[in-house]
Protein backbone atom coordinates (compact mmCIF):
# COMPACT_ATOMS: atom_id res chain seq x y z
CA UNK A 1 0.00 0.00 0.00
CA UNK A 2 2.81 2.38 0.86
CA UNK A 3 4.50 1.73 -2.50
CA UNK A 4 1.31 2.65 -4.37
CA UNK A 5 1.00 5.91 -2.44
CA UNK A 6 4.60 6.87 -3.18
CA UNK A 7 4.11 6.00 -6.87
CA UNK A 8 0.93 8.10 -7.04
CA UNK A 9 2.71 11.04 -5.43
CA UNK A 10 5.55 10.74 -7.93
CA UNK A 11 3.10 10.81 -10.87
CA UNK A 12 1.28 13.85 -9.43
CA UNK A 13 4.57 15.67 -8.84
CA UNK A 14 5.71 14.97 -12.40
CA UNK A 15 2.39 16.24 -13.78
CA UNK A 16 2.62 19.41 -11.72
CA UNK A 17 6.22 19.98 -12.87
CA UNK A 18 5.33 19.64 -16.56
CA UNK A 19 2.43 22.11 -16.40
CA UNK A 20 3.55 25.20 -14.45
CA UNK A 21 0.87 27.62 -13.34
CA UNK A 22 0.53 30.89 -15.24
CA UNK A 23 1.87 33.99 -13.51
CA UNK A 24 -0.85 36.13 -11.94
CA UNK A 25 -1.19 39.86 -12.61
CA UNK A 26 -3.43 42.62 -11.27
CA UNK A 27 -5.00 42.39 -7.82
CA UNK A 28 -3.08 39.25 -6.90
CA UNK A 29 -3.65 39.61 -3.15
CA UNK A 30 -7.46 39.49 -3.62
CA UNK A 31 -7.26 36.19 -5.47
CA UNK A 32 -4.72 34.76 -3.06
CA UNK A 33 -6.98 35.60 -0.08
CA UNK A 34 -10.11 34.30 -1.85
CA UNK A 35 -11.90 37.67 -1.83
CA UNK A 36 -14.73 38.56 -4.21
CA UNK A 37 -12.85 38.76 -7.50
CA UNK A 38 -12.61 37.42 -11.03
CA UNK A 39 -9.54 35.53 -12.18
CA UNK A 40 -9.53 36.20 -15.91
CA UNK A 41 -7.53 33.45 -17.63
CA UNK A 42 -6.60 34.78 -21.07
CA UNK A 43 -5.32 32.48 -23.81
CA UNK A 44 -4.99 32.41 -27.59
CA UNK A 45 -2.43 35.18 -28.09
CA UNK A 46 -1.54 35.86 -31.73
CA UNK A 47 1.86 37.12 -30.56
CA UNK A 48 3.30 37.63 -27.10
CA UNK A 49 3.92 41.36 -27.21
CA UNK A 50 2.07 44.58 -26.49
CA UNK A 51 -0.41 45.23 -23.69
CA UNK A 52 -3.34 43.30 -22.26
CA UNK A 53 -6.32 45.26 -20.93
CA UNK A 54 -9.00 43.70 -18.74
CA UNK A 55 -12.11 45.77 -18.03
CA UNK A 56 -15.00 44.92 -15.72
CA UNK A 57 -18.54 46.25 -16.16
CA UNK A 58 -21.35 46.09 -13.60
CA UNK A 59 -24.89 44.76 -13.79
CA UNK A 60 -26.44 47.57 -15.87
CA UNK A 61 -26.62 46.39 -19.52
CA UNK A 62 -26.59 50.03 -20.72
CA UNK A 63 -23.12 50.50 -19.18
CA UNK A 64 -21.56 47.53 -20.99
CA UNK A 65 -18.71 48.86 -23.20
CA UNK A 66 -19.99 52.44 -22.78
CA UNK A 67 -17.27 55.07 -22.52
CA UNK A 68 -16.50 55.92 -18.89
CA UNK A 69 -18.80 53.21 -17.48
CA UNK A 70 -16.29 50.49 -16.56
CA UNK A 71 -15.94 49.59 -12.89
CA UNK A 72 -12.31 48.45 -13.07
CA UNK A 73 -9.51 48.40 -15.62
CA UNK A 74 -6.16 46.67 -15.41
CA UNK A 75 -3.45 47.07 -18.07
CA UNK A 76 -0.41 44.78 -18.01
CA UNK A 77 2.40 44.01 -20.45
CA UNK A 78 1.81 40.75 -22.33
CA UNK A 79 3.89 37.87 -20.95
CA UNK A 80 6.55 36.23 -23.12
CA UNK A 81 4.57 32.99 -23.44
CA UNK A 82 1.50 31.04 -22.38
CA UNK A 83 -1.77 31.96 -20.75
CA UNK A 84 -2.09 35.11 -18.66
CA UNK A 85 -4.07 35.19 -15.42
CA UNK A 86 -5.33 38.62 -14.37
CA UNK A 87 -7.04 38.97 -11.01
CA UNK A 88 -9.55 41.79 -10.62
CA UNK A 89 -10.96 42.54 -7.15
CA UNK A 90 -14.67 43.40 -7.15
CA UNK A 91 -16.65 45.59 -4.73
CA UNK A 92 -19.29 42.96 -3.92
CA UNK A 93 -20.90 39.76 -5.19
CA UNK A 94 -23.13 40.36 -8.20
CA UNK A 95 -23.42 40.27 -11.98
CA UNK A 96 -20.49 41.47 -14.06
CA UNK A 97 -19.17 41.44 -17.63
CA UNK A 98 -15.52 41.06 -18.61
CA UNK A 99 -13.99 42.62 -21.73
CA UNK A 100 -10.39 41.90 -22.74
CA UNK A 101 -8.29 43.64 -25.40
CA UNK A 102 -4.86 42.67 -26.67
CA UNK A 103 -3.21 45.87 -27.92
CA UNK A 104 -0.69 44.06 -30.10
CA UNK A 105 1.59 47.04 -30.77
CA UNK A 106 1.06 48.58 -27.32
CA UNK A 107 0.17 52.02 -28.70
CA UNK A 108 -2.98 52.42 -26.57
CA UNK A 109 -5.28 52.63 -29.60
CA UNK A 110 -7.54 49.99 -31.13
CA UNK A 111 -6.24 48.67 -34.43
CA UNK A 112 -7.10 45.99 -36.98
CA UNK A 113 -4.35 43.70 -35.68
CA UNK A 114 -5.51 43.86 -32.06
CA UNK A 115 -7.40 41.00 -30.48
CA UNK A 116 -10.17 40.85 -27.95
CA UNK A 117 -12.58 38.67 -26.08
CA UNK A 118 -15.31 38.56 -23.48
CA UNK A 119 -16.50 36.50 -20.57
CA UNK A 120 -18.37 33.41 -21.78
CA UNK A 121 -16.55 33.68 -25.16
CA UNK A 122 -19.42 34.77 -27.43
CA UNK A 123 -19.06 34.70 -31.21
CA UNK A 124 -18.28 38.08 -32.73
CA UNK A 125 -17.95 39.23 -36.32
CA UNK A 126 -16.95 42.33 -38.28
CA UNK A 127 -20.66 43.21 -38.42
CA UNK A 128 -21.31 42.40 -34.77
CA UNK A 129 -18.24 43.41 -32.73
CA UNK A 130 -20.18 44.08 -29.53
CA UNK A 131 -21.95 41.06 -28.04
CA UNK A 132 -25.08 41.57 -25.97
CA UNK A 133 -24.69 41.96 -22.22
CA UNK A 134 -26.77 38.80 -21.73
CA UNK A 135 -24.21 36.81 -23.76
CA UNK A 136 -21.31 37.84 -21.52
CA UNK A 137 -22.74 38.41 -18.03
CA UNK A 138 -21.38 36.22 -15.24
CA UNK A 139 -22.38 35.81 -11.61
CA UNK A 140 -19.67 36.31 -8.99
CA UNK A 141 -20.16 35.19 -5.40
CA UNK A 142 -18.13 35.86 -2.27
CA UNK A 143 -15.03 34.18 -3.64
CA UNK A 144 -12.79 34.12 -6.69
CA UNK A 145 -14.62 33.32 -9.94
CA UNK A 146 -12.39 31.91 -12.70
CA UNK A 147 -13.30 33.23 -16.16
CA UNK A 148 -11.66 31.79 -19.28
CA UNK A 149 -11.34 34.21 -22.21
CA UNK A 150 -9.99 33.10 -25.58
CA UNK A 151 -8.75 36.02 -27.65
CA UNK A 152 -10.15 36.52 -31.13
CA UNK A 153 -8.49 38.34 -34.02
CA UNK A 154 -9.47 39.55 -37.48
CA UNK A 155 -8.68 36.95 -40.13
CA UNK A 156 -9.58 38.40 -43.53
CA UNK A 157 -13.31 39.15 -43.37
CA UNK A 158 -13.93 37.10 -40.25
CA UNK A 159 -13.03 37.21 -36.57
CA UNK A 160 -12.12 34.23 -34.46
CA UNK A 161 -9.55 32.51 -32.29
CA UNK A 162 -6.18 31.60 -33.71
CA UNK A 163 -3.63 29.01 -32.77
CA UNK A 164 -1.33 30.45 -30.17
CA UNK A 165 2.12 31.27 -31.53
Amino acid sequence: MKKVSVACLAVLAAAAWSAPAAAMYGDTAACTRGDTAVLVRVSGFKEHQGTLRVQIYGSNPADFLAKGKKLRRIDVPVSKSGRMDVCVALPAPGSYAVAVRHDLDGNGKSGWSDGGGFSRNPDISLFHLKPSFNDVVIRVGQSVRPVDVTLQYRKGLSIGPIREG
